[in-house]
């Protein structure tokens, strides 16, 4: 595993710094601009943290084109909501949709970029995040299976450790998968990953070192450059 960044910090990324790396990371990528869809949950902060005059041109599930940030209180339209119900603003030249109008650019390729939560990665790129398996679980579909094949690039956003403190990069999916080989990077508290060609590498450590995590993601195997 090679690392690009300075030595870690102490301490882990918290959401929004998490968020905030993506949009950084969005922009970065597609200087000219670039139409990109934000998964319900966490992917939806990202939102907050893009520059004014970025030409990202954000996609909703539910249809809808140049979404703004989440909706403050006073700014608050009960109809004017993204994927997962909340609240959101419109930037100039925002254009409303059916939803199989939405389905059609997110399964046609028009996606530069998309963001989804996750229960699991694997090292290979497949994606497990609508349903862990519990028989009590509620299962949620959506477009996640549209989005992970349909857009050019597919990122993730996680923790990296469960609650119970279990690796959610593993070498195989044990969830049920939503796409196979479709993650290019994985955000997270303790860093930031690229998965390429079944090989995981570090861009950004926070919170932990490159040993540290090694011991923690066994049996993952970190490439080392």
């Amino acid at each position: 595993m090679t690392t690009t960044a300075p030595a870690p910090r102490s301490t882990p990324r918290d959401k929004d710094e998490i968020a905030a790396a993506v949009a950084r990371d969005i922009v970065e990528t597609n200087p000219g601009g670039a139409f990109v869809n934000l998964g319900i949950g966490r992917p939806t902060l990202v939102a907050d943290h893009l520059p004014e005059g970025s030409g990202v041109v954000l996609h909703t599930e539910n249809g809808m084109l140049n979404m703004g940030p989440a909706a403050s209180e006073d700014e608050t339209d009960p109809d004017l909501i993204n994927a997962g119900k909340v609240p959101v603003t419109e930037l100039p030249g925002a254009a409303y949709f059916h939803q199989a109008d939405s389905f059609a650019m997110m399964r046609g390729g028009h996606l530069d970029v998309c963001v989804l939560g996750a229960f699991q990665v694997s090292v290979s790129g497949d994606l497990a995040n609508w349903h862990t398996g519990e028989p009590d679980a509620i299962p949620a579909v959506g477009g996640a299976m549209d989005l992970a094949i349909g857009a050019k690039r597919v990122w993730t956003v996680m923790t990296l450790f469960d609650k119970q403190g279990t690796p959610k990069l593993v070498p195989e999916c044990t969830y049920p998968v939503t796409g196979l080989g479709c993650i290019d990077r994985v955000y997270t508290d303790y860093g930031t990953f690229a998965l390429e060609s079944g090989r995981m590498r570090a861009l950004e450590l926070f919170g932990t070192t490159e040993e540290e995590l090694a011991e923690r993601l066994t049996p993952v195997e970190l490439v080392r450059d």
